[in-house]
This record gives C-alpha cells, structure tokens and sequence, in this order.
C-alpha cells in the first residue's frame, strides 16, 4: 500500500485581506479556513500524514483555535521559512522516512476536490511529478516592453501588448504531488528566484512535470473578494 503524506503551507499574513488576522485563520462555515483543508485531505486518506507549516509567531495561536473549535485531527507541525521554498524544505524535514509520495498544498486552498487529489496522487504513483491545472477562461494580452518615451497624459502604458493563444497556457493549482525520493532530491538544490512553486523546483533538478484536470472551486482565498466567492460556494 503506498504511503501518502501533504505538506500544508500556510504563512500568509493576510495582508491583502486587510486584517489583522492571517487569511488561512478567518472563519468560514463555522471554522477557520485552515481547517478545512486539512479535513479534505484526511477526507481522502485518514491515513495520510499531514505536516502544516506555519509561521512560529501564528504557532500559539493555531493551537488556541483549535482547542476553541475541538479541532484534534493529526498533524506534524514545521516552522515556516523565509520562501515557500524553505517552508516546504522545512516540511519535508517532518515527513516520515517510509512515505513513498508527497503533496504540498496551499493552506488557503479548502475547495479542493476528492477527485482532484486523487487524480494526482494516483498520476504520481506512475510518473512521480503531478500538478492539477485548469484551462485558461479569459483573453490574454502579453505586454511587449518598448523603448519609446514616458506614456502620453492620454494612454494608460507605454508598452505595447499582444493577444496570445490561450488554449497554450494553463492555471496552476494545488496539490503538486511527487514522489518522495524525488521530492526530496530535488529541494538540496541551493534556493534561487525561478522557484516559485513545487513544480519548478522539480523540474530545475531535471524532472518533467505531468498535467492533470484539477477543480475550478479550488480558489486560492487571499482576498475580501475570494471570501464573497467561498461563502457562496459554502452555500451552494
């Protein structure tokens, strides 16, 4: 039987929710956000490992809430880093050494589906490398830098823009899952700028990463605005 663990990040400090408590804290349906995530997960697998990675200053206070909400599921508990990169480094260090595949998942990120994670565990299992994606919806314009003067009282930017095809790109999501051994190969590698996610850190170490469907509710809440949007999927 494989032997599944996720590493949960969440060290936002709500800046852009324009509070004073961190967006992964705010309550949502009756508990805070965080909570839910971790419970999709373990809805999933109840044997699955959960390492959540926080801040050490946000460390008390996740505890506080969850003896306010009774909240007492498993998990391993990793201080966060200065990057996402050296937060999961610091999550991995937690990971139980006979885990054979690893996800990492946004602490915000609570409408993930069953299926979603599935599929990726499962595409892991063979190719060792998944992240869920989902089509692109909207046009977009790549914007062209130009060296003409600064913009006219009249124009909004001095560079130009191009329509690009839409059908060539994909939004990300989370979980990226991985096999562990790979995982963890990978995350020796000294951090740099171009890590912005799980997935370039594998593929820096020279991995292909696989494609799979992930769900179009597994928003990523970081604004008043995600909130309005999770209310609504609550209730819907």
């Amino acid at each position: 039987m494989t032997s599944k663990a996720v590493i949960i990040v969440a060290g936002g400090k709500g800046l852009r929710m324009g509070g004073d408590i961190p967006k992964q804290f705010l309550p949502m349906g009756g508990k805070p956000i965080l909570m839910h995530t971790i419970d999709r997960f373990l809805q999933y697998d109840e044997e699955m490992q959960v390492v959540l990675v926080l801040p050490a200053s946000q460390q008390d206070y996740w505890r506080s809430l969850c003896e306010q909400y009774d909240f007492h599921q498993p998990y391993a508990l990793a201080n966060g880093g200065e990057t996402r990169f050296h937060s999961v480094k610091n999550g991995l260090a937690l990971v139980a050494p006979d885990v054979t595949l690893i996800g990492v998942h946004d602490g915000v990120r609570p409408f993930v589906s069953i299926e979603t994670i599935r599929a990726c565990y499962d595409e892991a299992a063979r190719t060792e490398a998944v992240i869920p994606v989902t089509d692109v919806v909207e046009t977009l314009r790549h914007i062209v830098p130009t060296e003409s003067s600064a913009p006219s009282e009249h124009s909004a930017c001095s560079d130009s823009s191009e329509t690009v095809p839409r059908s060539d790109y994909k939004l990300v999501q989370t979980p990226q899952v991985f096999s562990a051994s790979l995982l963890r190969q990978a995350y020796h590698q000294p951090y740099t700028d171009f890590f912005t996610d799980d997935a370039s850190v594998v593929e820096r170490f020279g991995h292909s990463v696989t494609l799979v469907p992930g769900n179009r509710e597994n928003i990523k809440i970081t604004t008043p605005f995600d909130m309005t949007i999770a209310d609504a999927l609550l209730r819907g």
